[in-house]
């Protein structure tokens, strides 16, 4: 059972949910500590004057916001715990939207909500009505001192509270160059765009989570296990890097791509009718494409002068 972060309520109209609040997820990154290779101790880290290149004490580090470029506000730990804001335990909910309104770029970090102290049926309530009204609840809600936009989701047999960024965190479009999003002016063809649609429907697959894999961290843990019943842990292998990427084609049509896209996604039995209409159209502007067959020279006599 994941540690429980605080427990309180879910406030909507004059309606009290009582809940527990859990984290969702649980991080399974693979973290490496910095050792000295002659002795495997670990090594720390000095705070330093970046300007003079010495050590700094504790007592002399105190915490700044930069106004401008090298010019800094002074703040005390007294200052900044004054401005946090006060820790209510309350998930208040501020309005029910659409889900689909919210951008996958406002989500933030996802906790679950369990019901408490026999709140289970106005825990359901909330849960289901939600559900049948394909709503979410955008709440306010204060976490580690800090006040967070939230979106309320039910999710299976759960209500989820997912923090939201604000709006001013997620960047704006205009800060990119992105191509038109009308087609015609993104120089993307009918028949591309075709060409593309029949590729994500042959690739198109049901959501399972658990078909798919960290590798990278499975093939680190089948070292780190191999080492250890080597006991070998503690050198230093040298390993020796092919440089080679992944081979490519380079095929700058784009056209081209798709259609051999399409050929290679699924085998023949699986793709259907749209991966075969598209062979036919490779080789119809193959054939278009095709310079003209030479004709025979004709052959010509010349009369002998007498």
């Amino acid at each position: 059972m994941p540690h429980m972060i605080w427990k309180g309520a879910i406030s909507f109209g004059l309606v009290h949910v009582p809940v527990q609040l859990y984290p969702a997820t649980q991080s399974e990154k693979v973290g490496f500590n910095l050792l000295d290779k002659r002795s495997m101790d670990p090594i720390g880290y000095k705070q330093i004057n970046k300007n003079t290149g010495k050590e700094v004490t504790r007592d002399n580090i105190v915490r700044g916001f930069e106004y401008q470029k090298g010019k800094y506000v002074v703040m005390t730990d007294a200052e900044i715990r004054s401005a946090n804001p006060e820790s209510t335990q309350t998930v208040d909910i501020l309005a029910f939207i659409e889900a689909p309104e919210i951008s996958f770029l406002s989500l933030d970090t996802p906790y679950y909500l369990a019901p408490d102290r026999k709140g289970e049926k106005v825990y359901a309530l909330l849960r289901d009505a939600l559900k049948d009204t394909g709503k979410i609840g955008i709440a306010s809600v204060v976490l580690h001192n800090k006040q967070h936009l939230a979106a309320l989701i039910p999710v299976g047999p759960a209500l989820a509270l997912n923090t939201l960024r604000w709006a001013d965190e997620v960047r704006d479009f205009d800060e990119f160059k992105f191509p038109a999003e009308d087609t015609k002016k993104a120089g993307v063809t009918p028949k591309e765009l075709e060409m593309a649609k029949r590729l994500i429907e042959d690739m198109s697959d049901t959501w399972d989570p658990a078909k798919y894999h960290d590798t990278f961290r499975e093939d680190i843990m089948a070292l780190v296990e191999k080492k250890v019943k080597e006991g070998k842990t503690a050198e230093v292998a040298e390993v020796e890097e092919s440089g080679e990427g992944k081979s490519s084609a380079e095929i700058l049509d784009l056209s081209e791509l798709l259609k051999r896209s399409l050929k290679k996604g699924k085998p023949a039995a699986k793709r259907g009718a749209a991966a075969d209409e598209a062979e036919d159209d490779a080789e119809e502007e193959a054939q278009e494409a095709a310079p003209a067959p030479a004709r025979p020279a004709r052959k010509t006599t010349r009369r002998k002068r007498a």
